[in-house]
């Protein structure tokens, strides 16, 4: 079983350590996890994430490379751009979702912890035919997400670099704490922010020195239930959850990322012939009408039929009321819809809302 290099300030902590993707990982504090999540909402988190990868992608190819496996349109992204796509296969399903950062002489992936192995021996194979060496850098390199509205405020005070003209889904180098740090203002809780790239023997110096300049912010460690929790409400996807081999971005609501104008690309021609058609299920949000937690995997009733299932469900801290995301044929997607939930053998009453739940700060 891995461990990050924090696993003994996890555990010094308080912190209930849980297995999550081949690692040992605080998935909450003693101060618990609603209250992690407000602390984000309201001042700011931190997160040991460190069990994600971290791939380079350098060589004369290297940008003809990433048009051929990631959805986005990797041309436009300018020097410290930073933006989120995916990768597909041909028939279109989902590789992973990913952040792509684009530095000054090539550009470093961040994939998904479960599927670090998987992702780096299927671009390795995709690199074939081009002038371009793909990396893991992920043991060197330490990962760790500041989220919330104090963020900036918190991170100032550990660098010279005024972070107020790092613009959303950018990135800079800069000095943190003493720490070469790169620093993306980017995340995944619906909040503004940043996640941070360092070396790793820096991990406990780095932890530290955040902790303590948000003691008068309110900052808090947070663990896995306030990240699910965070990124549930602002319906940004989980792989595993609501994307994975088996389902397309079309229908997982991400079609914004798929950029077919841009020309060739891996899963391209089966994507557009998805997005010609229409996907035959969509992802939906669900309100419960009825009372009840609904939970990944519960079967979604329509007419009293078995015709979709909950991908993630709780009840969201934010706004008090028990949702769902969960997949559903498109013609019953239409938002006042109403389907049911098999929550412990009974039907419970829900109806299709809109989404996301909890609208991000960055598009408001």
């Amino acid at each position: 079983m891995n461990k990050t290099r924090l696993y003994d300030k996890h555990v010094a902590a308080g912190a209930r350590m849980v297995t999550f993707a081949g690692w040992l990982l605080p998935v909450q504090y003693p101060t618990g996890p609603i209250a992690e999540h407000h602390a984000v909402r309201t001042a700011a988190g931190l997160f040991d994430i460190d069990h994600m990868g971290q791939f380079v992608i350098h060589g004369p190819d290297a940008l003809p490379f990433l048009q051929h496996i990631m959805t986005w349109d990797v041309s436009t992204l300018q020097p410290d751009d930073a933006h989120y796509s995916l990768m597909c296969y041909h028939d279109g399903t989902v590789v992973d979702d990913v952040f792509i950062y684009r530095r000054d002489n090539d550009y470093m992936v961040v994939v998904n912890a479960a599927n670090r192995k998987k992702d780096l021996r299927w671009m390795v194979q995709q690199a074939r035919g081009f002038n371009v060496q793909v990396t893991d850098v992920s043991d060197e390199t330490y990962m760790l997400a500041l989220q919330g509205p104090k963020a900036q405020t918190i991170l100032q005070k550990l660098t010279d670099l005024d972070l107020s003209q790092l613009p959303r889904f950018t990135a800079k180098t800069g000095v943190v704490a003493g720490i070469m740090t790169l620093i993306g203002r980017t995340g995944y809780t619906g909040e503004d922010g940043f996640e941070l790239y360092f070396a790793a023997d820096q991990a406990e110096r780095m932890w530290d020195a955040l902790l303590d300049a948000g003691k008068e912010e309110g900052l808090l460690p947070c663990g896995l239930a306030a990240r699910d929790s965070l990124r549930f409400e602002a319906c940004f996807p989980l792989y595993g959850h609501e994307i994975h081999a088996g389902i397309d971005p079309i229908s997982a609501r991400l079609g914004y990322f798929v950029r077919t104008e841009k020309g060739p690309f891996i899963g391209r021609d089966a994507l557009l012939k998805i997005r010609l058609e229409g996907p035959s299920q969509k992802l939906v949000g669900l309100e419960m009408l009825d009372k009840g937690v609904p939970r990944h995997g519960y079967t979604v009733l329509i007419d009293g039929k078995p015709r979709g299932h909950v991908t993630t469900g709780m009840k969201s801290p934010t706004l008090n009321k028990f949702l769902a995301l969960a997949y559903i044929p498109a013609e019953h997607s239409q938002i006042g819809t109403e389907v049911e939930v098999v929550i412990h053998d009974t039907p419970k009453k829900a109806v299709v809302v809109k989404t996301p739940f909890y609208v991000p700060v960055y598009r408001r």
